[in-house]
């Protein structure tokens, strides 16, 4: 019998099973042998495996630009210093907007001429959602951020693929007097640590303390008058400051003060898009974010079923050692309501026989006993080692 160590290994979620690289991950060796640009950058073990030094910047840049011209036919770079995604960590998120979007527990409508529409919140320079969920299944997006850097950026990643630059509008979020840079550094100040490298022992840390977000505009005020999304996403700022962004010194993505850090971290961050969903209510047939900390999920849920949601769904997204999850929320009524069929509460009284006469078998006894009751309907259970009958009755409320 497997221990149960080695049965929640067996059990442990998988990468979404229609990301390409599901049952096909990146193959160094292949890349590097097309790309010359990716080639000094794979090195091999002593068992033959090819890798790649996830602390150089350099490396995860150029992984992630070869992986996107040689997967999605997209053309795309990033400054130093800005925050480098990782490919099939954002494919993830967006099969699961798919999934969410084709499961028709939220109504369509025809706002948009039946196009789907999405709104990327902090699209940062790299601009990654909007691109792939455009080059994979032809969505809209509005792409928001509030850094000039930004901006530039991801006009040039969009301008850069005319097949789909029709599809990105790039939308500039001003900066409230409440906007947070780093002591003694411009806002386009840059981080050597990935975003997305969290330590490993942060599912354990308990969450903050409750810290209200302040800091420029997310969706209320962003969002124009009359605007109707089916989606929104978001990869938010995980951490409340520098120090502990770099907690895991065994991965380098860049990353700005802007894309990684907020007061309260992800925590304020998230619960700012919901308070704002509040406002914009059913603008969004889905809001969605990522979540770095488990702990933060389980409270971002509560808050969601205090502000009156019709709908809260999460998931969990897998690469290699890595584990984030998804939160969605809507405030339309579901197409489907889920029935709950009614459980009965279940009483056990237990009696037992005494005084039988001893031509009479004891198990006789009990084995008429229990027949009696069955044949009334009853549920009962005969225990012969102890000379019991449990009789099981259904209280109904």
């Amino acid at each position: 019998m497997p221990s149960k160590k080695r049965r929640r290994k067996e059990e442990r979620p998988k990468i979404h099973p229609k990301n390409k690289y599901s049952d096909n991950p990146p193959d160094f060796a292949l890349l590097a042998s097309l790309y010359p640009t990716f080639k000094p950058f794979v090195f091999y073990t002593r068992e033959g495996r090819p890798r790649i030094d996830w602390t150089d910047f350099n490396a995860t840049r150029e992984l992630t630009r070869v992986l996107l011209l040689h997967d999605h036919n997209l053309h795309w770079w990033i400054p130093h210093g800005q925050l480098c995604p990782t490919v099939p960590n954002r494919s993830n998120y967006i099969h699961w907007i798919e999934d969410l979007l084709s499961s028709h527990i939220i109504p369509r409508d025809n706002t948009n001429g039946g196009n789907v529409r999405g709104f990327d919140i902090g699209t940062g320079a790299n601009c990654i959602y909007p691109l792939l969920g455009a080059s994979l299944f032809g969505w809209s997006f509005v792409a928001s951020d509030m850094t000039d850097v930004a901006i530039e950026w991801t006009e040039r990643n969009v301008k850069n693929n005319p097949n789909i630059s029709e599809l990105i509008e790039i939308r500039k979020v001003k900066c409230s007097q409440n906007t947070l840079s780093p002591e003694g550094l411009s806002g386009e100040s840059s981080y050597s640590e990935e975003r997305e490298g969290l330590p490993s022992s942060s599912l354990d840390i308990s969450a903050s303390e409750d810290k209200s977000y302040y800091g420029p505009a997310i969706l209320v005020d962003v969002v124009r008058d009359g605007e109707t999304f089916d989606f929104c996403m978001c990869n938010p700022p995980f951490f409340e400051s520098f120090e502990e962004a770099g907690l895991n010194p065994k991965t380098s993505c860049g990353g700005t003060y802007e894309e990684m850090v907020c007061p309260g971290g992800e925590k304020a961050f998230i619960t700012r898009i919901i308070e704002d969903s509040v406002v914009l209510k059913q603008s969004f047939r889905w809001y969605t974010s990522m979540v770095g900390r488990k702990v933060n999920l389980k409270f971002l849920v509560s808050k969601l079923r205090e502000v009156g949601v019709t709908v809260v769904k999460t998931t969990e997204f897998v690469q290699g050692k890595t584990f984030r999850w998804g939160l969605a929320w809507s405030f339309v009524p579901p197409a489907k309501k889920i029935v709950t069929p009614h459980v009965t509460e279940k009483n056990i009284l237990s009696f037992m026989l005494e005084g039988t006469q001893r031509q009479f078998g004891a198990i006789h006894v009990l084995q008429s006993v229990e027949s009696f009751f069955l044949a009334g309907g009853a549920s009962c259970k005969l225990n012969a080692s102890s000379f019991v009958v449990d009789l099981i009755t259904a209280m109904l409320c």
